[in-house]
């Protein structure tokens, strides 16, 4: 199996476990655990099992030009981004979060456009107002006060801040993955989330009744830890190594698709009209933004 496969797989892998965790995660929050409090528990689980795995891994050591880079990696990749989402996560539901989270495609484009000054066309141009307009349609047009969902239009914002953090980390990682072993590069970047995080989170990690949790919260939280963070991140570093940020991005795709029917399968969502119609034009801007042009003849 080539190695440009191999990262294809990882790829789709992480989007899988990032669509069912829309709705582990949402089931676990505020009944059991706050957002912030998740995050510092996702956060430290992840850096202790990136450093046992790294052991296994290369012994390397990190440039010194590279610490500045690191830490910006671990800033919005381990802390906005993962604060941002959980947070959003709590006030909206499962199926509007995974849609607004295809909209980091187009949000990588314009990242890029402006920090890199990568060319934008007419065709992709068209994709980002599309795509941005679905996202914005479930932002601005939900309805607020559902069950477990007190604030969804205020969640929906914050599931997009946290798009745009998770766009800007995959540029700005993407030149370390060429340089360093993965198990080198997750180990640093967690470990510098768990000190950044910890006066944020610590609170309300320390209001988890934990002595009393069930047993299907303990497997959620455990999916958490191990699928989402520790897996996830570890699959996407891998994926980077072949692939492209924009086109890691684009596997975002899969999250809605899963996150939609493993929430309607279970109850924790339901479809509307609004929903559909807005995943309807994030997909359409992205597959414009993503879309490789014809070679010229």
């Amino acid at each position: 199996m080539n190695k440009r496969l191999l990262a294809i797989l990882a790829a789709i892998g992480a989007g899988t476990i990032y669509g069912i965790n829309h709705t582990v995660a949402k089931g676990l929050m505020p009944v059991y655990i706050q957002p912030f409090g998740f995050i510092l528990l996702r956060v430290t689980g992840a850096a202790i099992l990136f450093w046992l795995i790294s052991f296994w891994g290369p012994k390397e050591k990190i440039a010194t030009s590279d610490w500045p880079r690191l830490f910006g990696c671990a800033v919005l990749g381990m802390c906005i981004n993962m604060l941002l989402f959980f947070k959003g996560l709590s006030w909206t539901t499962p199926i509007n979060s995974s849609v607004i989270t295809t909209i980091t495609p187009v949000l990588v484009l314009i990242l890029a456009a402006i920090l890199i000054k990568e060319r934008v066309t007419l065709k992709k141009a068209a994709g980002v107002i599309i795509g941005l307009s679905g996202a914005l349609m479930l932002v601005f047009f939900s309805a607020r006060g559902v069950i477990n969902a007190p604030n969804i239009p205020m969640g929906n914002l914050l599931v997009l801040g946290n798009a745009i953090s998770y766009g800007l980390y995959l540029i700005l990682v993407k030149p370390l993955t060429s340089k360093y072993h993965s198990f080198t590069i997750m180990k640093w970047l967690f470990l510098m989330a768990v000190v950044i995080n910890f006066p944020i989170t610590i609170k309300e990690f320390l209001e988890v009744e934990w002595t009393i949790l069930p047993k299907d919260a303990i497997l959620g939280m455990a999916f958490v830890i191990f699928g989402t963070t520790f897996l996830t991140y570890l699959l996407n570093v891998f994926a980077l190594k072949e692939l492209s940020a924009a086109t890691i991005s684009a596997f975002v795709y899969l999250q809605p698709l899963i996150a939609i029917a493993y929430a309607v399968s279970t109850g924790a969502d339901s479809l509307s009209l609004l929903k559909i119609v807005a995943a309807l034009l994030v997909f359409t801007g992205v597959y414009l933004v993503t879309r490789k042009p014809k070679p010229s003849t």
